[in-house]
């Protein structure tokens, strides 16, 4: 689903981006923290490949990213298919235009894991939850694992390439228990471009057939 792929990216990148690590890679998170600490929003365009360990298909979703401090996301995907996931002041709504559907969420649906929580509220430290080392440089990006220290499911391994002129992630490799990789990688990054609030609402168009999972039965 786009929530949990969703979740998991945005976990991994405030993951990164709010802590201190240790020895081997501690230049690099700090450099990182300084950076997102005077981050206010960024946008981006985004490229994810899904990579299915079975089959070994790898299915691919461009589109674009914003985001406004301190949790504010708009997350729109273009190709294959349109599909839309905001995670607004109040809930979070995923939007498909073919299917005609509007699902609207508890904003725990995504920022009530105990990562994603922590991380993209600024209270966290890297080194809490992971071993962090630093695995030199691939095509000018510094390279660092994350072994999580309690793996989990949906997340045993994962790897960050880092822009060392920016101090931004630039691309992201999360991979879950059955070997699954979920990928993303960051172009055309605008760090504190003037982002309106309006752009985290959303109200459903007419005709469009909405769920609503936070009003109780």
């Amino acid at each position: 689903m786009i929530i949990s792929r969703i979740a998991a990216f945005f976990s991994l990148i405030f993951l990164v981006l709010l802590a201190g690590a240790p020895v081997k890679a501690e230049s690099v998170t700090a450099a990182i923290q300084r950076q997102y600490e005077s981050l206010d929003s960024f946008q981006a365009d985004f490229l994810q490949q899904l990579k299915n360990a079975t089959t070994g298909r790898v299915e691919e979703r461009e589109g674009s990213i914003a985001y406004l401090k301190p949790s504010l996301i708009r997350w729109e995907t273009v190709t294959p298919e349109k599909e839309l996931l905001v995670v607004g002041s109040d809930a979070v709504w995923n939007y498909v235009p073919a299917e005609k559907t509007a699902i609207k969420n508890p904003l725990a649906t995504v920022l009530g894991s105990k990562t994603m929580i922590r991380f993209i509220s600024g209270q966290a430290r890297l080194d809490e939850d992971f071993i962090v080392e630093e695995q030199g440089s691939e095509a000018g990006l510094t390279k660092l694992a994350l072994t999580p220290k309690e793996p989990e499911p949906s997340l045993v391994q994962a790897f960050v390439w880092v822009d060392p002129a920016t101090n931004m992630l630039k691309s992201i490799l999360l991979i879950d228990f059955y070997g699954n990789a979920n990928r993303v990688g960051l172009d055309n990054l605008v760090l504190n471009p003037r982002l309106s609030s309006d752009l985290f609402t959303f109200t459903p168009p007419s005709g469009v057939t909405v769920q609503d999972n936070t009003v109780r039965q």
